[in-house]
């Protein structure tokens, strides 16, 4: 016959056993968290922006020298015998961008000033905007119906001149030349057509004409407030002229 349990041994063992139970406890919550990779959930890598890339070399315009000496016919190819090609190359080491669009594939007003250039449907327009910082933008027609006083101001883009910021034309139609000294102060003509885009840089000596077929259809492209101010030639001094010979011309300095 099992005797009574007496009372105080069971007191003992419920404290005992109170004790069991806290130190269990704390002990599990103080063990570290066991690291589990596959539930664990890492926040998503953000992507790095990719820019809208330039045309590739074949589908850039062609370039040739001019002749040295007065231009007598500023609409006229005006191309040495035998022609003198430039390369895309060489329009690149004088600081030129170049991207191929569609123009044709969009509608665009024959005059629009300014023209928001959030409006742009085209989505290559609509992210080299953005990559870029396009903030303005307009729309003109140099034609002689188009353009009052078309011949003075036809041959006032045709004096060399300098700009203060970078310049951004995107034909939509038409055709034309920009002219732009090359690194030993020669002119290099470049004939552009309905879906070039070209920005030449800040400082750069060039100058502008429509072609034979007198008219030309561009959008011009601005950050931040438009600048139409031209510097005319010479303009050695000027702070954009500095920096574009500092930046483009001059020999760089091999490191030792």
């Amino acid at each position: 016959m099992v005797g009574t349990i007496p009372e105080h041994l069971i007191l003992s063992y419920q404290l005992v056993s109170s004790v069991l139970i806290i130190t269990s406890n704390a002990m599990a919550d103080d063990k570290p968290a066991t690291d589990n990779k596959e539930d664990a959930t890492e926040p998503p890598t953000k992507q790095p922006k990719t820019m809208l890339p330039q045309a590739p070399s074949s589908e850039w315009p062609e370039a040739w020298l001019m002749p040295d000496g007065e231009c007598e016919n500023q609409k006229a190819p005006n191309k040495c015998e035998p022609n003198v090609a430039v390369s895309v190359e060489e329009l690149q080491a004088l600081g030129i961008n170049y991207w191929k669009l569609d123009a044709g594939a969009y509608e665009y007003p024959a005059i629009s000033v300014p023209w928001d250039p959030s409006d742009a449907v085209d989505p290559k327009l609509s992210q080299l905007r953005d990559d870029r910082g396009y903030s303005y933008a307009d729309i003109i027609t140099v034609h002689p119906e188009k353009l009052p006083d078309y011949d003075n101001k036809v041959k006032a883009f045709f004096e060399e001149h300098i700009h203060d910021a970078e310049e951004i034309r995107y034909i939509l139609g038409g055709s034309g030349y920009f002219d732009v000294r090359d690194k030993s102060d020669k002119w290099v003509r470049i004939h552009i057509k309905a879906g070039d885009l070209m920005t030449l840089p800040e400082g750069i000596y060039h100058r502008f004409t429509v072609d034979e077929d007198d008219c030309i259809h561009a959008m011009r492209l601005f950050k931040g407030q438009p600048v139409w101010t031209p510097f005319n030639r010479p303009q050695e001094e000027h702070e954009s002229r500095v920096k574009y010979v500092k930046e483009f011309l001059e020999e760089k300095k091999e490191e030792a």
